[in-house]
């Protein structure tokens, strides 16, 4: 379950297209992630997976197609997300719809019934001062968690990401918290600490005009007990 994407695994590469008699570019990006684990936010979502992502932004709007296909386990939920976003500075915010296709069994995309759809509906917003990134993501509509009382969640998730440099490698570490009780988090029975994640990416030179993006992830969850580790490469034009 991914935003297109906000602090997520997917690397995509970049095709601008100028636009004729305006100053500004579409830039199209399209690329996809092969993944030994599919990790999200402090949990295990699949096994090896591949997960393609499709997008244009023009002026700081964005519109995003994500998606994620178990390759080594056919039970892994298959997943479809679609991402509004607008950023500007480093101010960011936009909406996401998550499609699973195991949420109910027999469940079509267009249904949209509380109770019964797949989707789940998520606002975020955030900033980027630079040496450190928080984003907040809330679920609004669709197949949200429950709370102790058993009512909706309106699940929520904070993370604060701080990009670094070391042994000549570009790295990422990440802390996530759920702030409320929910199901849809590791069944957070309140404030938790659910993900502690360092990533770094090394490019693979295969001939001097291609080379192919090399990704590992540590992740822990605190607050289930359980920690991961995950491979992973990109493929771009």
């Amino acid at each position: 379950m991914r935003t297109f994407k906000v602090m997520a695994l997917t690397l995509a590469g970049v095709l601008s297209v100028g636009v004729a008699n305006a100053q500004d570019e579409v830039e199209v990006s399209l690329g996809a992630d092969v993944v030994s684990n599919y990790l999200w936010r402090g949990q295990k979502l699949g096994e090896g997976s591949v997960q393609p992502t499709l997008g244009i932004s023009y002026n700081g709007l964005s519109v995003g197609a994500w998606g994620s296909y178990g390759i080594t386990n056919p039970d892994d939920t298959k997943e479809f997300d679609l991402t509004v976003a607008y950023t500007t500075g480093g101010f960011n915010i936009g909406i996401t719809d998550y499609f699973f296709t195991n949420q109910y069994d027999g469940v079509k995309y267009f249904k949209y019934d509380a109770h019964e759809t797949s989707h789940v509906f998520e606002f975020n917003v955030g900033y980027d001062f630079g040496p450190l990134s928080v984003q907040w993501f809330t679920n609004f509509a669709g197949a949200d968690g429950y709370n102790k009382d058993g009512e909706r969640a309106y699940s929520s998730y904070v993370e604060f990401a701080a990009p670094f440099k070391l042994g000549g490698l570009d790295w990422n570490a990440s802390l996530g918290v759920v702030p409320f009780a929910t199901s849809f988090y590791s069944d957070a029975d309140g404030f938790a600490v659910t993900n502690l994640s360092v990533k770094t990416t090394k490019d693979i030179k295969v001939t001097d005009s291609f080379s192919i993006p090399v990704f590992g992830q540590i992740t822990a969850n605190p607050s289930n007990g359980k920690a991961y580790f995950a491979l992973g490469f990109t493929l771009q034009p």
